[in-house]
């Protein structure tokens, strides 16, 4: 378990990889240490500065085709990230940020590459070339995370046009089953297609580095995953009772998107 020092959460590119309002991941890792009277500091990064590798969680959000593309060869510059996750760093990527983890990415027309951190790869689609391309995947996204995470049901959501998919051998597991949504697109088959009826997986969990399509921002709407990044740096932590509030507005959200 960390002591003495704060938790130091590194906000990658907030001007880049910030469309969807992932920043707010940071603010409630700082939180949720902070209730639990743990010291904690966000180290905004902006974009054109070189990235640190003395911090323990990392975060990547989401954005659009081009500041991703600068976001990418950005980070890979001094490739901090790895060998920060490599020393025992937590990372979340969301969406564009999942993407740039990879080893490829979609991008313009062109496909960039990755971080080769996680092993997978995102296309426009993994379909035949004679088959159209799926549609963009824009809507609420519901996950049941593989059980050895121990999570509730995730809620969030998707706008990405990608379609990823794991490499052969590729370690790691999923982040969970697509109970509605699109996700990583696969659906249970093969061609990436993503019919959106769900099936599918989305994310992945590789050592301490948590890859996802779900916005929201998902920290704040699955205060549990937050939970579980601080516990990697932190080893056991006193449970937080949720605002009332909170707990009633998730039940309202399970009830509206199981009866639409």
């Amino acid at each position: 378990m960390r002591r003495g020092s704060a938790t130091r959460i590194a906000l990658i590119y907030p001007e880049l990889l910030g469309t969807y309002g992932d920043g707010g991941n940071a603010i409630v890792l700082e939180q949720r240490l902070r209730w639990r009277g743990l010291p904690a500091e966000v180290v905004n990064v902006p974009a054109g500065s070189q990235v640190p590798d003395s911090c323990d969680i990392y975060l990547l959000g989401g954005g659009e085709d081009a500041p991703q593309v600068l976001a990418a060869d950005g980070i890979r510059q001094n490739r901090a990230i790895v060998r920060a996750v490599g020393s025992g760093a937590a990372l979340l990527a969301v969406c564009a940020g999942y993407q740039v983890i990879g080893a490829t990415f979609p991008s313009g027309g062109e496909i960039h590459e990755g971080l080769n951190l996680v092993d997978i790869e995102t296309r426009r689609s993994f379909a035949p070339p004679e088959t159209p391309p799926p549609g963009r995947a824009v809507g609420d996204i519901v996950v049941e995370p593989d059980p050895r995470l121990n999570l509730p049901t995730l809620y969030g959501y998707e706008n990405h046009a990608g379609r990823t998919r794991r490499l052969p051998g590729a370690g790691g597991f999923p982040l969970g089953v697509v109970r509605r949504g699109i996700g990583d697109g696969e659906d249970g088959g093969s061609d990436g297609s993503g019919g959106g009826g769900g099936g599918g997986t989305d994310g992945i969990v590789d050592g301490r580095v948590v890859g996802t399509y779900l916005h929201g921002p998902v920290l704040a709407q699955n205060p549990a995953l937050a939970d579980l990044l601080l516990t990697w740096i932190h080893g056991d932590l006193p449970p937080l009772e949720a605002p009332q509030e909170a707990q009633v507005l998730r039940e309202a959200r399970r009830r509206a998107l199981a009866g639409s």
